[in-house]
């Protein structure tokens, strides 16, 4: 019936996805702080990576497929990604450093346990390399190709990156002020919408890995700073 109604079939995969990483997030960083959080997190991460999975196997009945990244996939990504690095790091030194409440910032650190030298590279590093490509292949390939079918194409860029920023306004007002929480959501919603017209362009989830990859690492940067410097 769903393969018979495109539009349903879109709304409805929507609608199991898109709220799912906020509730992790909220339940992880507000509601349920300690163990049951942080597994209530995971299992929306599993949750997201499993829905799309399910939908293109059972409900759209397609074959799942892998694509190695093209030369030009690379050269893109990797273009797009030091820009995106170069602005992220550029805002923080010109605007960070006098809006953010560094205390603040490692006291809500030190309860996740982001305080650990250790935990926090290997929380790098999954975020960069894992966590980043998961994005790509949930937002980008699910989630804009469902808004696709829903909207036009440059409007559904627009609610993807919409939908993309959501669960990270979650997750830094619980870091930051109102004004850093704005300005970085911004970021977030700029560089999502980038990410999935990357996709409309090019069919491809690598250009958006890669250069997520430097904006993470960006990231990953200004938090070493902020923590432990």
């Amino acid at each position: 019936m769903l393969k018979d109604s495109p539009n349903l079939n879109a709304l409805l995969g929507l609608l199991l996805l898109v709220p799912v990483p906020s509730i992790g997030v909220a339940a992880e960083l507000y509601i349920l702080p300690g163990i049951i959080g942080h597994l209530i997190a995971l299992f929306s991460k599993i949750w997201l990576l499993a829905i799309p999975i399910i939908w293109l196997l059972f409900v759209d009945k397609e074959n799942l497929k892998f694509e190695y990244p093209k030369g030009r996939d690379l050269l893109v990504g990797a273009g797009l990604g030091l820009l995106m690095l170069s602005i992220i790091l550029t805002f923080y030194w010109l605007l960070g450093t006098q809006w953010i409440d560094v205390e603040y910032v490692r006291d809500r650190a030190n309860q996740v346990g982001l305080n650990s030298f250790t935990i926090y590279l290997v929380g790098a590093a999954y975020w960069i390399f894992i966590n980043s490509l998961l994005e790509e292949f949930v937002w980008r390939w699910f989630v804009y190709r469902k808004c696709e079918i829903l909207v036009t194409s440059p409007l559904a860029v627009v609610i993807c990156g919409l939908f993309f920023t959501i669960h990270h306004v979650v997750g830094l007002s619980a870091y930051f002020d109102w004004k850093t929480t704005i300005l970085c959501s911004l970021g977030v919603f700029i560089a999502g919408v980038v990410w999935s017209w990357c996709y409309l362009t090019y069919r491809s989830i690598w250009i958006g890995y890669i250069s997520h990859i430097f904006a993470d690492i960006a990231i990953f940067i200004i938090g070493w700073q902020l923590i432990f410097t």
